[in-house]
């Protein structure tokens, strides 16, 4: 038995335990989604998470380009 079985095996019998269990419970209980207000998604959080995480990696916005067709059928 290599190494890597012997860690699959301990995380396997860890993953029975009824305590790791109740804590992975209790972590998911307070999990927070910032883009979630009272149960609907929240666009502007969306929008405003975008824009500064592009402004954090420097990425230059593309020019605006107006579309230029009038019958747009789906």
């Amino acid at each position: 038995m290599n190494q890597s079985d012997e860690i699959g095996t301990d995380l396997y019998d860890m993953s029975k335990s009824e305590t790791l269990r109740l804590d992975m419970r209790a972590v998911a209980a307070h999990r927070h989604n910032p883009f979630m207000k009272n149960g609907q998604p929240d666009i502007d959080a969306c929008l405003e998470f975008l824009t500064q995480y592009n402004e954090f990696i420097n990425h230059q916005p593309k020019p605006f380009h107006k579309i230029k067709d009038t019958v747009m059928l789906l």
